[in-house]
């Protein structure tokens, strides 16, 4: 064994580092779940349509996103550990979802800085969201809308679906999909039977408008009057 001042020096500098470590990630994981719910909360003021609310949760949660990552900047094994990738992966779902609730183009994985992998799973989860829209949209009678938020389903899905590796490299991405999958088809059923209900409540209304038109003006009944004794 080497000297013992230098053995006892080496494992008091590998003490320091794990204590290090250990409050590093005690603080990321006390951040992510300040991440997973500025996310949250951004997504519900999607769905209430409060736009500028939305933003600024949005912004929060990439601000606390930022101070997640820097927590853990030094130690990328904690970077890449799932808590850390599961507050990511809100924060990209929270960003997608108001971008295809708005009709916009969809943020990158650079421009929210997250892995690629991580960014998948958050795509797919935004599109589960739409599921949401697409009922409340619905509820008040079918629209184009609604069909425009199943098509961009529609194409996240068959996007992420030629995604064939190993859930290792993606992140669990294959579970996700099946999750999505199930939600799409259950959506497309939804928008179908209220496309088919307009359709009818259409048909119905032109029947009823033809058959007024047809049946002509209210026939006008003779007015009673007395006869000559006056009964």
């Amino acid at each position: 064994m080497n000297d013992r001042a230098e053995f006892d020096a080496l494992i008091e500098d590998i003490r320091q580092l794990f204590e290090a470590k250990s409050a590093a990630r005690d603080a990321a994981i006390a951040q992510s779940r300040a991440v997973i719910s500025h996310s949250a909360n951004a997504i519900r003021a999607v769905h209430r349509h409060e736009w500028e609310t939305a933003r600024e949760r949005l912004e929060t949660a990439r601000l606390a996103a930022e101070e997640m990552r820097r927590a853990v900047e030094a130690y990328p094994d904690l970077y890449h550990s799932g808590y850390t990738q599961d507050a990511l992966k809100e924060v990209a779902e929270a960003y997608v979802t108001y971008a295809l609730v708005r009709g916009e183009a969809l943020p990158t994985p650079e421009s929210l800085a997250v892995e690629p992998a991580t960014y998948l799973n958050g795509l797919a989860e935004a599109a589960s969201e739409l599921r949401r829209q697409i009922l409340d949209i619905i509820r008040k009678g079918h629209s184009d809308e609604a069909q425009r938020l199943l098509e961009e389903m529609d194409q996240i899905y068959d996007a992420l679906i030629s995604f064939d590796f190993h859930d290792a490299i993606t992140g669990g991405l294959r579970r996700r999909l099946d999750q999505l999958r199930g939600v799409l088809e259950r959506t497309r059923g939804d928008v179908t039977n209220s496309l088919r209900q307009e359709r009818l409540q259409e048909a119905l209304a032109a029947l009823e408008t033809r058959i007024g038109l047809d049946a002509g003006p209210p026939l006008e009944l003779p007015s009673e009057e007395p006869d000559d004794e006056g009964r």
